[in-house]
């Protein structure tokens, strides 16, 4: 009876060890899988981007996974930024799934997901934002016309993900100014930096098209990313440019033009 007595006081004792003496992972992760379920939508996406810190876990890739289906738009866009930041390249379908998404910040936030990824469908959205067509030459979808056709909706997207979200501060300071307009020139500039490493011919055409766009920061931005595209046959394209009314643009257009200058010898 004394010896029952004695195991059973061992037992106990375990318990309460594990019980009070957690290891800090383990209360990091109880910190975290009550945040990715909390009610309030605001602190659910905080714990769900800041999955991204954690590498190479299947866990955090998991939870930021589930995430693309939350019902709330800002923890869906943390999600797939989260899967960016993680690398998750095995996440590439559950994020083109996200695609059809009606709302433009999470369309937006995974086409960056998956450009960082390496997969092309990223382009295609940038390419549809900056020319308003598909590169197939057909017309958008009727939810993706709904998306660029808020341009107060883009633009406080552009303000509020933006400089975080792409390079804008390639841009220079226009992008800034165009932050208090409602137009959605910030998110076709972005869109147009965006498509600066994208190898289809296609999207170095929509570049020298948006060159002489009406807006100063796309044209910029345009100028901007056909100077990283290193490809000598866009000059010509481009030469117009250096005479443009607007500084920041002839600027850009002058230090593209040197840069594929270079490329030509």
């Amino acid at each position: 009876m004394k010896r029952q007595f004695a195991v059973l006081l061992v037992i106990i004792a375990s318990l309460g060890c594990t019980s009070f003496a957690q290891s800090p992972v383990a209360k990091a992760w109880t910190i975290l899988d009550a945040g990715v379920k909390d009610s309030n939508d605001s602190d659910r996406a905080t714990a769900v981007r800041v999955l991204g810190l954690i590498q190479n876990d299947k866990k955090a890739r998991e939870q930021a996974e589930l995430a693309l289906q939350d019902k709330d738009s800002i923890v869906r866009v943390a999600g797939a930024n989260a899967l960016r930041q993680m690398h998750s390249v095995e996440s590439i379908p559950k994020l083109k799934e996200l695609l059809k998404d009606k709302e433009s910040p999470v369309v937006l936030a995974t086409a960056h997901a998956l450009k960082s990824l390496g997969d092309p469908d990223g382009y295609e959205v940038f390419y549809a934002i900056l020319t308003g067509e598909r590169k197939s030459g057909a017309g958008l979808l009727d939810d993706q016309k709904k998306m660029l056709s808020d341009p107060k909706k883009m633009a406080q997207f552009g303000f509020e993900q933006g400089i975080g979200y792409v390079p804008f501060a390639s841009i220079g300071f226009g992008a800034i100014k165009a932050f208090t307009k409602d137009d959605s020139s910030p998110v076709r500039a972005a869109a147009a930096i965006s498509l600066a490493k994208d190898p289809d011919p296609k999207s170095g055409e929509a570049l020298v098209a948006a060159a002489a766009d009406k807006k100063e920061v796309v044209r910029a931005a345009a100028l901007d990313a056909i100077a990283q595209r290193d490809d000598p046959s866009l000059l010509p394209g481009i030469m117009a440019a250096l005479d443009d009314k607007e500084d920041q643009v002839k600027y850009t257009a002058a230090a593209a033009v040197i840069r594929l200058s270079a490329e030509q010898k």
